[in-house]
């Protein structure tokens, strides 16, 4: 705990067993009450070793996608009480240690939703993000920018620690399943006026840790500029979208299970906004 608020780590995974123990060795356990691991149907064993590292976690019947992969983290430390909820990716591309900072700028009442930035410093080329992912995050983030009349330095970070009242405003269920969720979610946020803060963090770039190639990440553009525009339009009334209205549609819950074992808890039958 920080200042009294409960902390969850959740860690979307696919095909992780290769990086998800040293991201786990890493966390700051002192401050960390669970960690949640959501394994996108993998055919490798990362579901054995979230087992073996007593993890709490959780499993997806078939493949959903990174969007979905989140919706379900976010539910499930919802159940459990979570304050505050840090989404981790578990292939080790970012710090785990710098849980404690990006947490405490939320537990100290600064900030609602906090992103770990690859791009504050000098850390995104120099740990190896290649040059094309990083001319297009600095363009993307620029048309953000003017879109959202907001000023961040990166939005493309898959590092972000949220507030319990941020995760049940936002109209998640609205979202994509797709990686395109990322770019939704902090659109809804600031659309709804909640305070983004952000943090400094190196990130790594090495064969094990998950990336996307180039036509998924162009692909993955353009649905930026589509969210962006979908945003601008909504906030100048010329328009009105599902994704910016308030939450209508009701989250399935047969499309994952939880493992037996590990560090798991029987599931509360309360739906996530019940104290």
């Amino acid at each position: 705990m920080l200042n009294g608020k409960k902390i969850i780590v959740v860690m979307p995974a696919y095909n992780a067993v290769r990086t998800l123990r040293q991201t786990c060795a890493e966390l700051p356990r002192e401050i960390v009450d669970d960690v949640l691991v959501v394994d996108d149907h993998s055919s490798d064993a990362t579901v054995e070793l979230a087992k073996e590292l007593h993890l709490t976690t959780f499993v997806h019947n078939r493949n959903l996608g990174y969007g979905r992969n989140q919706k379900t983290c976010y539910r499930e430390a919802l159940r459990r009480g979570a304050d505050i909820v840090v989404m981790l990716h578990a292939d080790y591309q970012y710090s785990p240690r710098l849980v404690t900072a990006i947490a405490s700028m939320i537990a100290y009442g600064e900030y609602d939703l906090v992103l770990g930035s690859r791009i504050l410093g000098v850390g995104a080329l120099r740990g190896g993000m290649p040059l094309y992912k990083y001319v297009s995050n600095r363009f993307l983030t620029f048309f953000q920018n003017i879109a959202f009349n907001h000023k961040i330095s990166e939005y493309h970070t898959g590092y972000r620690a949220f507030s319990r009242d941020v995760l049940l405003k936002l109209p998640l269920e609205e979202n994509s399943d797709d990686f395109i969720f990322d770019a939704e979610v902090l659109a809804q946020a600031i659309y709804l006026g909640y305070r983004l803060g952000e943090i400094s963090c190196p990130a790594r770039y090495f064969p094990e840790a998950s990336s996307l190639n180039f036509f998924r990440s162009a692909k993955y553009g353009l649905q930026v500029l589509w969210v962006s525009t979908k945003f601008w339009l909504q906030s100048k009334k010329l328009g009105r979208f599902r994704m910016l209205a308030p939450q209508t549609r009701e989250a399935a819950e047969d499309y994952y299970r939880e493992i037996p074992g590990g560090n798991s808890q029987e599931r509360k039958s309360q739906p996530p906004g019940t104290p």
